[in-house]
């Protein structure tokens, strides 16, 4: 996909913009009839660790979510999860209603659980920010026969099966060794780690931990690992202000991060345990999507859909969809260029709505 001319996002006048959003509500595909509405005041989100959602750390911790929220009249609480499945895990079992997670990971957690879930932003790609680091070699094709500690069945294991193929690999060929994302660096250090794929700020460790070879990087997948702020499907719909207050924060901070702002990046960069210098090594591996635009725009793409028809495919074939599943296309997943799988059972919908009520509303 094509770079599409930015827009500055820093001047927009923040206080104008929320009515124009509730308007645009209206004509919203989530919208519900009164009588069928639970309607809320108070949400919670939450996020984990990983270069492409620092900035709700820093939305959080300078409270761009909160004013944003306020204008609403809501509230939302924006909550850290140092492991990245639990943060998923708590979306599912509903204890919180928006969760950052990777689109592989929103099809076989909630939505193949029969949670009804709406990607509200695809934030960015893993550009380079995914990576294999062996010991003892730079040769990924040395990975044959190695155990790779990873967090098994996330998007690390999907990563990892498309490096094995482009060496002529498959997952016979290695043991994967599930390891919590929080471990990770840590264990690369003992004589028996062997490999692992990892993703930033985690990656960024152990390639510079002695011995470590990056030998492949996400950067050899463009746009199929996608970030994103999924929701809760029947809550958004129920509470639009909810989705405008996030879409919105999100986008201011995408501003700051567009102009490159000093106290912003340090901000994010402490939450992720590095410097400014390193956290702006991290965002050079990550595409995000700082204009809106553009992200509608990979919303609506066919290419959007055919990428999670492959991620369904990996997941049908490694279990990940239910032991019962019949074939990759069980869960239904729907974007505005069409539909994957079984339309009477979509529980995975990217959702563009939002992020264009906030473009119109400018």
């Amino acid at each position: 996909m094509t770079r599409l001319s930015r827009i500055s996002l820093k001047n927009l006048p923040f206080a104008s913009l929320p009515a124009a959003l509730l308007a645009a509500s209206l004509t919203s595909p989530m919208t519900v009839t009164p009588a069928q509405a639970q309607e809320r005041d108070e949400f919670s989100v939450c996020w984990s660790i990983y270069a492409g959602w620092m900035p709700w750390a820093y939305a959080d911790v300078e409270g761009v979510v909160d004013r944003w929220a306020d204008e609403y009249g809501i509230s939302i609480d924006v909550v850290q999860v140092n492991d990245y499945v639990e943060s998923i895990n708590q979306f599912t079992s509903g204890n919180v209603d928006g969760c950052a997670m990777t689109n592989m990971d929103a099809l076989t957690i909630p939505s193949a659980s029969g949670v009804d879930s709406t990607a509200l932003i695809i934030n960015d790609y893993s550009n380079g920010n995914d990576g294999i680091v062996l010991k003892g070699s730079d040769d990924l094709a040395d990975i044959e026969g190695r155990r790779v500690n990873l967090v098994q069945f996330s998007v690390s294991h999907y990563f990892l099966a498309r490096a094995l193929e482009s060496v002529g690999l498959t997952e016979r060929d290695i043991e994967t060794v599930n390891t919590s994302d929080a471990d990770i660096v840590g264990l690369f250090s003992s004589s028996t780690t062997e490999a692992v794929a990892a993703w930033n700020p985690q990656l960024s460790a152990i390639a510079d931990m002695p011995d470590s070879h990056v030998v492949y990087t996400s950067a050899e997948i463009p746009g199929e690992i996608l970030d994103m702020m999924v929701v809760n499907t029947q809550t958004l719909a129920d509470n639009p202000s909810l989705g405008h207050a996030l879409v919105g924060a999100w986008y201011e901070v995408m501003g700051l991060i567009e102009a490159d702002d000093e106290h912003a990046l340090t901000i994010m960069a402490d939450a992720a345990g590095t410097n400014v210098e390193g956290y702006r090594q991290q965002l050079a591996a990550t595409y995000l999507y700082t204009d809106p635009a553009e992200a509608i725009e990979l919303m609506e793409s066919p290419e959007l859909l055919d990428t999670m028809e492959r991620v369904a495919e990996f997941s049908f074939t490694h279990g990940l969809l239910g032991d019962m599943a019949p074939n990759a296309g069980v869960v239904g997943i729907t974007t505005p260029a069409g539909t994957f799988g079984d339309e009477s059972n979509v529980k995975l919908r990217f959702d563009p709505s939002f992020t264009q009520a906030y473009l119109d509303a400018q």
